[in-house]
């Protein structure tokens, strides 16, 4: 039953019942994600057979359904990310059970719900093909379906005004050319089924969707898939006009030479390759780099890189050359890279997976704090760094669990970080990175830890809650230090999923979006009442370890645009407070005419602080 109608019965009784006018309001609310009900599933066997047999898969979505269905019914919810999750759960079920127009009837809703209008455009896309191609052939899979999906899918990309949505057709194009069976069963046999095993065979609601959308792609996807490609390829054919860049008319390097003031900036992330920026780091009172570093489980380490471990020392340069593969995908650029990516992804077998997505996630790990450093500072001979540098998990199943000892160990660690800061007068941070509750409580369950959804839950909010706190107190014990803070990258509103540090409201902390070349909200970006600018976040170029470039999307690549910024402001004028910089960057910025995004202006913000002291590049 949907929301509307719910709520119509509820009134309805009301009257007939003469029931009180409040009834209609008595629904709980829901204001957190972390607020939503949690339900379990056994699962007798495999995770994989669930997902291959349609026999077994019926029940199993059944289940899911009846419960999301009394999530909608029973709830108030107004958060339009988690609306659209939950209707899509039922749309992917409702078309894998047969029942096309109920499928089609939740595209109309989740359509409704899209705030972004590339999204709006695309929403349902693909499933809508599929329907349309079912209905006329008998089946999309077969011969004939598979020409109708074709001719389906160019007929539909062709109303669609490619200015809008160039950016998410070439996303849907890579998502289609990378799909494999091993991608799409190697999640559930690498997490989702040692998941399983540990806790006696029960999965989690927060789990139970990748197996939903597992049997989606493997029924219907893979099996059109090089159709879908083809017609997605067709349409970035027939256009070539990219999108106007407004960045570069926008942008302000400083001149050399000027007397200008030295500005520390701290890049808080994975580590900096500091032999890429000579003369540009901070030295401590030995004479060495300015470095503090912490490992995965929060003890303290060396070095201004993470450690690669020596069995994939060898591989970097082909595990750089495969993130540039994915980032020339993304971009539609038929490179050799681009070309290796495919070919690698399509041929994987089941039981490389897990190897092969650990050793790229630690190889973007390795990566990314370079890379934003490279953002942060470009433009800005004034700039001097300072590395706070994090060793990010990139194990499939946590490695370490969440525990009380490392929540404590993380607390104690965050004020350690800003304290070394404040020794080193670091004036700006960039914070390219986040966690939720959510997030701890499903590596919870991954971990075995808790011995129901219920405990997962309490344990969870305590141990997120240290960690917020902590947060929270170490940027408020820098009143003079301007945190800028990467709003997310899972398209939701980043107060309702409680990310931090994106949800945390202080005076000396700023959160990101991110849009593209154009200024269009990127269709990954947060948002939320604590992102208060956007910033290019698509396709960013930068340096990586060893001095390669590489082209990067997310909010990740916007906060340190931010944090650009900020440091060039302070380069001419060093008196400003963050409160101050934060006001000039948000009263120069432009606010779109939907009113979504507030794109910075570096050019704008500089002209204000120090009119006659700049020049555009």
């Amino acid at each position: 039953m949907s929301t509307r109608s719910s709520r119509f019965l509820v009134s309805l009784l009301a009257l007939v019942l003469g029931a009180a006018p409040g009834l209609a309001d008595a629904k709980p609310r829901i204001d957190k994600a972390a607020d939503l009900p949690r339900f379990t599933y056994r699962i007798d066997g495999k995770a994989e057979d669930v997902v291959r047999d349609p026999a077994k898969f019926a029940p199993f979505a059944a289940a899911v359904q009846r419960d999301v269905e009394s999530v909608l019914a029973g709830y108030e919810i107004d958060d339009h990310a988690t609306l659209r999750q939950l209707e899509g759960e039922l749309a992917l079920i409702d078309y894998l059970q047969g029942r096309r127009d109920d499928a089609l009837a939740r595209l109309a809703r989740i359509k409704a719900l899209q705030d972004k209008p590339a999204e709006k455009l695309m929403s349902g896309l693909v499933m809508r093909t599929l329907i349309e191609a079912d209905a006329k052939t008998g089946s999309a899979a077969s011969p004939a379906g598979r020409g109708e999906v074709g001719r389906l899918l160019d007929a539909a990309l062709a109303r669609l005004p490619y200015d809008v949505v160039q950016n998410e057709v070439k996303e849907l194009k890579a998502s289609f050319e990378v799909a494999s069976e091993a991608l799409t069963l190697g999640y559930i046999t690498s997490v989702v089924q040692p998941t399983i095993d540990q806790s006696g065979g029960m999965l989690s609601s927060d789990l139970a969707p990748a197996l939903i959308g597992a049997r989606y792609r493997l029924a219907a996807i893979l099996p059109i898939k090089d159709v879908g490609a083809k017609s997605l390829e067709r349409y970035l054919a027939a256009h070539h006009v990219e999108k106007p860049d407004i960045w570069a008319a926008r942008d302000v390097s400083l001149p050399p030479g000027k007397a200008y003031h030295p500005v520390n900036v701290a890049i808080w992330d994975s580590g900096v390759d500091l032999a890429l920026f000579p003369g540009r780091v901070v030295d401590d009172r030995s004479g060495k780099p300015a470095v503090i570093a912490f490992d995965r489980y929060s003890e303290p380490a060396k070095g201004d890189l993470q450690p690669i471990p020596a069995d994939l020392l060898s591989r970097i340069p082909q595990l750089k050359a495969r993130l540039k593969g994915f980032s020339d995908l993304q971009s539609n650029i038929d490179s050799p890279e681009a070309t290796e990516v495919k070919q690698y992804l399509s041929t994987l077998k089941p039981d490389e997976y897990k190897s092969a997505v650990e050793s790229l996630g630690l190889a973007g790990n390795w990566m990314h704090g370079t890379h934003v450093a490279g953002i942060a500072t470009a433009g800005n001979p004034y700039a001097r760094i300072v590395v706070g540098r994090i060793e990010f998990d990139w194990h499939l199943l946590p490695d370490p669990c969440p525990s009380r000892e490392l929540a404590e160990r993380d607390a104690k660690n965050a004020m350690a970080y800003v304290d070394f800061f404040k020794r080193h007068h670091v004036r700006v941070v960039n914070m390219s990175w986040g966690g939720s509750v959510k997030g701890v409580e499903e590596a919870l369950e991954m971990c075995h830890i808790g011995k129901d959804p219920a405990e997962r839950k309490k344990i969870a909010r305590d141990l997120f809650d240290i960690q917020k706190s902590a947060l929270t107190r170490a940027f408020e014990s820098a009143p003079g230090i301007l945190f800028v803070a990467a709003a997310g990258n899972s398209n939701q509103n980043a107060s309702f999923a409680e990310d931090i540090p994106a949800d945390i409201a202080l005076p000396n902390l700023v959160t990101v979006g991110a849009v593209d070349q154009a200024g269009d909200e990127a269709s990954f970006t947060s948002y939320g009442p604590t992102v208060v600018v956007d910033a290019n976040g698509y396709q960013v170029e930068s340096v990586i370890p060893g001095g390669e470039k590489l082209a990067e999307s997310g909010t990740s690549m916007a906060s340190p645009q931010v944090a650009n910024l900020a440091a060039k402001m302070l380069a001419v004028d060093p008196e400003l407070t963050p409160r101050e910089i934060i006001a000039v960057i948000r009263d120069t910025a432009d606010t779109t005419p939907d009113g979504r995004r507030n794109l910075i202006n570096p050019k704008k913000a500089l002209a204000k602080v120090a009119p006659t002291t700049v020049r555009a590049e």
